[in-house]
């Protein structure tokens, strides 16, 4: 303990110097090796000990990621690292790879200014490499690259000096790649990777030892000579002399900017108030005695302590008894205790300043993504996460005197993980959790028992679907229930560029009106329409073409609640819905604001909206998976057999040595028992991962048979609705 509370010293001693400070992240495609070469970088910081280094793995502190060997939470850890003399301070956050919790990286990236990306010399480049660095780039997130698990490609592939040269050149070559298609300026700008100048280190984190360029000039060890250890077994010698965590550190020191440097362009992607004000000022100079400025990425919940919420200062000084501001929330809130995360720990600090990773309690309104403050300020934008949850699963107690518990320990983890969507349904009872795939539902479910206390029941999940429309429609009339009110809409297809700019968060209402009407146009939308955009929910959008109704703009907002309702609850068997332009082409309005209130204008809009929907060719959207699949070229046929029998397409093959590489694309309802099933058609050679691929329509042939199951199982009468099921007559 001793030796923590000296790193903790240390580590204090530098926190109010924001030059001397590097936030990264460790990204990377799942098993690349994340948490071994956190474990090397702790060692290196004196905070494990160097022998366990590589086998410890320090930040799956939980049970459950060493007993299934992945990490499931993104941890923090600060350390000290000294480089030509000078101490700096490293605040870390290893991230989990599998794509069930790519919501953790997303709302890491929040935090930090750098990344290290892990890209494992064998594989190469994978789908969720590319994920998780166009999350760090549209963070404005700096990446540099390491290399991993070179010893493999040396011993395991006997691959000869040449050959390895080419091979991890054509692995930086494809990381460059993926960097210039996602933000060609950052490329030009000096983000590409380049191991000439040490933005590019190798190693095996495993076997503790890396070089790069400028390590090379240093030590004298090269490839030849990585090689020549390698070929002879002799990694703890090559560890002594090349250790891992001077290379990528001292890569981290030089290439990955200081708060004090990234705050000036970081914060202008993530916050869209004014450059002028006070607190505008205060985070491009990362200002710890300007205004309070902090984002919360993290909630846990400490038995003892209560919820400890971690994030980012970007201005200001955190101190025990602060009161401050919760964005969206009235009154204030009193900081109890600061501290910074060392792994599972929480070290107590007096205060923080600006530009560092702090964990603090007493935050009891926030939430992840709040944006807290010492005064007025626009908040951060929205954190979005790459993928949306696709399965359901209906959870009750086993026992009913744990009912009131379970929903008061729902809510906490909602609260604890955004990505996943808590429905309760207080007249049928039922409770729903959405999350991004089983492993992520499985993993909540058995935490509300191990960590709540809460002994549950789950269903067998269930797929998430959406609604949306293929034709157009109307104009469509919807009765207010006394008659007096009427509404006119039209319904169409929102256009696919469009629905890609809200999905990216690229348009919002806060925008200025000429930069956003010219997004629009540009994305391929009518000039009049992007002209009368009034408000969108998720990617549907909400026109009003009308030209001089009288009371219509203070009638408005009961209109969007009636819009809001129809489309969280869609008519074809209440799955949200997506993709749709309803336009308001007229309204008679009565002139008493009496007759035309909520239970007046609500419902007709509500019911001109669920039956204009299924007036325009309704469709229902299923969710895909992009499912990468590696097996040996004899057990090729079983593999394409299996995607096959699950409605899968296969969209790319290509061959690597003795492996195969089918890409594929596949149903979410389809992937169900695919793990075991996988094994047993490739008798367990098959290496395979998935990603989130968006919604797609279902096939015609399979619409009536899937509508009738979700109607039937939400206790809907099993039949399609009809138009008139919703019009007043």
């Amino acid at each position: 303990m001793g030796k923590r509370k000296k790193i903790a010293e240390r580590v204090t001693a530098l926190m109010d110097k924001p030059e001397m400070i590097r936030n990264i992240g460790i990204v990377a495609h799942i098993d690349h090796g994340k948490t071994t070469l956190s474990d090397n970088l702790l060692a290196g910081a004196g905070m494990i000990s160097m022998d366990l280094a590589g086998k410890q793995l320090f930040m799956d502190f939980d049970p459950l990621e060493q007993a299934r060997g992945i990490t499931i939470d993104a941890a923090n850890v600060s350390m000290v690292h000294e480089f030509d003399g000078t101490e700096y301070l490293i605040n870390m956050i290893d991230t989990p790879g599998h794509v069930d919790f790519g919501g953790d990286v997303t709302r890491a990236m929040r935090a930090v200014d750098g990344a290290v990306v892990v890209v494992d010399a064998v594989e190469g480049a994978m789908p969720q490499t590319e994920t998780v660095l166009r999350q760090a780039i549209r963070e404005g997130v700096r990446p540099v690259l390491f290399v991993n698990k070179v010893d493999r490609m040396i011993n395991e592939l006997k691959v000869e000096k040449k050959e390895m040269a080419v091979r991890l050149g054509k692995v930086i070559d494809n990381v460059n790649k993926l960097i210039r298609g996602m933000d060609e300026e950052k490329y030009k700008a000096g983000w590409r990777v380049d191991a000439a100048n040490g933005s590019v280190a190798f190693g095996s984190a495993l076997y503790n030892w890396a070089i790069s360029v400028p390590q090379m000039k240093k030590t004298g060890i090269g490839f030849e000579e990585v090689f020549d250890y390698c070929r002879a077994g002799k990694m703890k010698e090559l560890a002594e002399k090349v250790p891992l965590y001077m290379a990528v550190n001292d890569m981290v020191i030089r290439f990955l900017p200081s708060p004090m440097q990234a705050q000036k362009e970081r914060v202008k992607v993530i916050w869209h108030g004014n450059w002028d004000s006070k607190v505008g000022k205060a985070m491009a100079i990362c200002d710890p005695n300007g205004p309070v400025a902090f984002m919360i990425t993290k909630i846990k919940v400490d038995p003892h302590a209560g919820e400890v919420a971690t994030g980012r200062l970007f201005s200001g000084t955190l101190e025990r008894g602060m009161e401050l501001q919760i964005s969206g929330m009235p009154g204030t809130n009193r900081i109890q205790q600061t501290g910074i995360m060392m792994g599972a720990e929480r070290v107590e600090v007096e205060s923080i300043p600006a530009g560092n990773i702090a964990a603090v309690t007493g935050l009891r309104d926030a939430i992840v993504g709040s944006t807290v403050s010492s005064e007025e300020m626009t908040p951060f934008e929205v954190i979005k996460h790459v993928s949306e949850p696709v399965m359901t699963v209906a959870v009750e107690a086993k026992n009913m005197r744990d009912l009131p518990k379970l929903i008061e320990v729902l809510r906490q983890v909602a609260k604890e993980d955004p990505t996943l969507q808590i429905n309760i349904n207080e007249e049928t009872g039922e409770h729903l959790m959405a999350g991004m795939g089983e492993l992520h539902l499985e993993i909540v479910a058995y935490r509300i028992t191990r960590d709540k206390g809460v002994e549950i029941k789950t269903t067998p999940p269930i797929v998430v679907y959406r609604e949306s429309i293929v034709g157009s429609a109307g104009p469509v009339e919807g009765k207010s229930p006394n008659h007096h009110n009427r509404f006119y809409i039209e319904f169409e297809p929102l256009e696919p560029g469009v629905i890609d700019l809200l999905k990216e968060g690229k348009v919002n209402m806060k925008m200025e009106e000429i930069e956003r009407r010219k997004l629009l146009i540009d994305a391929g939308m009518d000039k009049e329409q992007a002209r009368n955009l009034v408000s969108y929910s998720g990617t549907n959008m909400f026109l009003n073409m009308t030209k001089g109704v009288q009371y219509l703009r203070e009638t408005m907002e009961l209109i969007l609640e009636g819009f809001e309702e129809a489309i969280t609850n869609g008519p074809i068997c209440r799955e949200p819905v997506q993709g749709i332009k309803a336009k308001l082409v007229d309204v008679k309005l009565h002139e008493d604001a009496i007759h035309r209130g909520p239970a007046q204008v609500i419902p007709a809009v509500r019911q001109a909206v669920q039956a204009g929907i299924l007036m325009a060719s309704p469709t229902l959207l299923e969710p895909m998976q992009n499912v990468f699949i590696q097996a040996p070229q004899d057990q090729m046929g079983g593999a394409m057999s299996e995607v096959q029998a699950r409605r899968g397409i296969i969209l790319n093959m290509e061959t690597q040595g003795d492996l195969i590489i089918i890409k594929s694309k596949m149903p979410v309802s389809a992937m169900f028992g695919f793990a075991g099933a996988i094994r047993s058609a490739t008798e367990g050679r098959a290496m395979w991962s998935t990603e989130f691929a968006g919604f797609e329509p279902i096939p015609s042939n399979l619409m009536a048979e899937t509508v009738k199951q979700i109607r039937s199982r939400k206790g809907l009468k099993a039949e399609m609705p009809t138009p008139a099921d919703y019009l007043k007559a």
